[in-house]
């Protein structure tokens, strides 16, 4: 009975040894698992890192442009204002000019006038879509010799007075 109890002990203890044996590869082979997970979202991380800092730039970028296309379009504003208000003055006798009845009274005045601004328009219009300033356009610094049509476009250097 004895020798049965000493028997039963060491396959308990052969049993348990097994066991821990097993549990042992079990945890290392959880471990490994669990470091290359660790890898796996510090990469994730790192890549969401630079996403979001991309994200920042690009938002700072957008943010500038709208600022930019604001302040053009506050420009353009002013300027179709300044237009209207040209084309809209009123005379000594307290009436708003009537471009019409004028083109009758003096034809080719009005001729010169609209031939001239309608230069000027499309060389604001070829500014516009990205043609080059000339050099006389970049040193026009008087009245005299700047586009009258579109001054903060076509003149960059040109500060009213």
């Amino acid at each position: 009975m004895f020798a049965s109890i000493k028997i039963a002990m060491i396959v308990v203890a052969l049993a348990t040894a097994g066991g821990g044996f097993l549990h042992y590869k079990n945890v290392k082979a959880d471990l490994e698992t669990a470091k290359a997970n660790m890898i796996k979202l510090e990469q994730g991380i790192a890549e969401q890192q630079a996403v979001i800092e991309q994200q920042r730039k690009d938002f700072t970028a957008i943010r500038e442009a709208n600022d930019q296309l604001i302040a053009a379009n506050q420009t353009l504003q002013n300027e179709m204002k300044a237009l209207d208000d040209r084309f809209n003055k009123i005379n000594a006798q307290g009436e708003v000019r009537d471009i019409g009845k004028l083109a009758i009274e003096r034809d080719r005045a009005i001729e010169r006038v609209i031939n001239n601004a309608s230069k000027k328009a499309m060389r604001c219009v070829e500014i516009a879509m990205g043609s080059p300033l000339t050099e006389k356009e970049l040193n026009a610094t008087k009245k005299s010799e700047i586009n009258s049509e579109c001054p903060s476009l076509a003149n960059p250097n040109y500060v009213p007075y």
